[in-house]
């Protein structure tokens, strides 16, 4: 072997060296989200019932099953993509891409009709995080929107994984807010704050996504353009699906969603 051969080799070692704690944080990010969901939906994988302990409404029980078997599928697929790249079957990897943006067009179309049948199932009297059914129909319709938002952006930039793996992240992220408001030791922390009306049930999966930005940055030094702007994208929207809530213009929406 040549000096040329040895330094090219040395290169390729250290550039392996390099993005095995990007690898190795996706799959650590996925499996966390993972445990989450299962401790947020604790009720629901052990008892087959609803928050906290409630049973399942009947008139949308087959709904909140299939979207609770579709989320699951999502949650185990994105662990287990991550552990393909870590240990490099990018083949495999990519055939199950394809399969996850079905999953992901299945889950948004489970979504939109749950959170619409949900709501003309409750009591209008029924008050979520301070607002009444109608305007908390906001909170999963536009949640699952911008989970479309990331899925699309990361298929579209699937050679580029530098983009393509925060967005799935965010994706996931986006989705886990009915989960992660589920763990009353994580949601206490905040109730009856400042950050309750200016998040809702968003701030717990905020403070994570931020946690997670800060600890890929930390192990791998290097600053995520990418994710930055997709988490800033993320507080944003979460932020405006509050404030939208309580609006005639959204008011107006839900009326129609609802006929």
């Amino acid at each position: 072997m040549n000096s040329r051969q040895i330094s090219l080799s040395a290169d390729r070692s250290k550039n392996s060296v390099s993005r095995s704690p990007a690898r190795l944080f996706y799959t650590a990010a996925a499996a966390l989200l993972l445990m989450l969901m299962i401790l947020g939906f604790q009720h629901f994988y052990l008892h087959g019932k609803a928050y906290p302990g409630r049973e399942l409404a009947p008139p949308i029980r087959n709904l909140l099953i299939l979207h609770g078997i579709g989320m699951s599928a999502w949650m185990l697929l994105f662990l287990f993509q991550s552990l393909l790249i870590v240990t490099g079957n990018r083949r495999i990897h990519r055939m199950l891409g394809r399969i996850g943006a079905g999953l992901a067009a299945c889950i948004v179309i489970l979504g939109f009709r749950l959170g619409i049948e949900a709501t003309l199932i409750s009591p209008p009297e029924v008050r979520i995080w301070g607002l009444s059914p109608k305007q908390f129909m906001v909170v999963p319709i536009v949640s699952i929107l911008i989970f479309a938002g990331f899925v699309g952006i990361g298929v579209w930039q699937r050679r580029r994984p530098e983009v393509h793996r925060p967005m799935m992240l965010l994706a996931s992220l986006a989705a886990m807010s009915a989960a992660v408001s589920r763990i009353d030791a994580i949601s206490d922390l905040y109730r009856g704050t400042v950050w309750e009306p200016l998040f809702g049930p968003f701030f717990s999966t905020l403070a994570i996504g931020a946690l997670l930005f800060m600890i890929k940055w930390g192990l791998t030094r290097s600053f995520s353009r990418p994710f930055a702007l997709g988490y800033a994208g993320l507080v944003a929207a979460n932020v405006g699906i509050i404030q939208l809530a309580t609006t005639s213009a959204w008011d107006e929406v839900a009326s129609y969603l609802l006929r």
